[in-house]
């Protein structure tokens, strides 16, 4: 580990030993009625859409998932493999809403300011954008980095059953793994998407970026080719956008396992460093087109979901 992303990732480890596992959602639960809330506090306004469905090109097949619309059932695969498929179709552009959540271990951090963990809040963003691309008719997919083993993301689909499946795996998840550590966790991630997203479909990306691999930016922001949009979300605790430490503190890395000791002497380094990472980011993703945005767990998620859908356009 370099000393910059040493001094970056230690510092923002919780006060404590232990490792936050399950999700915090602190004053943010349940997450399906504030995601509903937050979503109709947002203006999504029209957009030009590619629905799957009836369309001008065959678009191959995938399987069948409770909700999606039986008149594309493709009966022929059925009485052959026993298999129940839906044939897709598409018009010019693909408008689905790919979601990446990051699940490592370093999410799972709550200062005392937050009114929950970083994990939860973004939960809450990605349920209330799925919510808002549903209801423009925009189908939904889900994946996470790192998380839990058991816990799994939610392919591409619409209809009223899509916002279900979302909320359901987002509850399902909790903050664990390293993705240092466990290097093929961003492409396990980032893989499937990149081959399977079209032209006109949408990525959105909610992560601390604090401990991912130093190849991430440019893995993300190749994405952003062939007409897809991609937006990354930094999501941050108000302790880790402002380092607000007066006394000596004692802070363990939720990713790494490293320990230090720091008081208010180190606060310019800290955020010097930050300040280099983010603008790194910045500079790679806007250079191939995506778009970059940095937030904290304190923000009004409404405001947060708006400025998201904003920088989709």
């Amino acid at each position: 580990m370099s000393a910059k992303r040493a001094s970056v990732a230690s510092s923002l480890g919780p006060k404590s030993t232990g490792l936050r596992r399950s999700i915090d959602w602190g004053s943010l639960a349940p997450l399906r009625i504030r995601a509903r809330m937050v979503a109709e506090g947002v203006y999504a306004g029209a957009h030009r859409s590619a629905r799957k469905g009836a369309g001008v090109e065959f678009g191959g097949h995938r399987a069948y998932t409770p909700g999606d619309d039986l008149r594309w059932l493709d009966v022929r695969s059925l009485l052959r493999h026993d298999h129940l498929l839906v044939r897709q179709f598409e018009t010019e552009t693909d408008r689905a809403l790919r979601l990446v959540v990051d699940a490592t271990a370093s999410m799972g951090y709550r200062g005392k300011s937050a009114p929950a963990s970083k994990i939860a809040w973004a939960s809450l963003v990605a349920a209330a954008l799925a919510r808002v691309a549903i209801r423009s008719g925009d189908p939904v997919g889900l994946g996470f980095i790192g998380g839990a083993p058991q816990a799994r993301g939610v392919p591409v689909s619409g209809g009223r059953e899509a916002f279900e499946r979302v909320v359901d795996a987002l509850e399902g998840q909790s903050a664990e793994g390293d993705a240092l550590a466990d290097l093929p966790a961003l492409d396990r991630a980032l893989g499937a998407l990149s081959r399977a997203a079209r032209r006109g479909s949408v990525v959105v990306v909610l992560s601390d970026l604090l401990d991912l691999p130093p190849a991430a930016p440019d893995r993300i922001a190749t994405i952003a080719t062939r007409g897809r949009v991609v937006v990354v979300v930094q999501t941050l605790d108000p302790d880790e956008a402002t380092f607000p430490f007066t006394e000596t503190v004692r802070l363990q890395a939720l990713e790494g396992g490293a320990t230090v000791e720091t008081d208010e002497a180190a606060r310019e380094r800290y955020l010097a460093a930050l300040a280099e990472l983010q603008e790194s980011w910045k500079r790679t993703l806007v250079g191939r087109g995506a778009s970059f945005l940095t937030m904290r767990t304190d923000e009004d998620p409404v405001s947060a979901v708006r400025n998201i859908i904003e920088a989709i356009r």
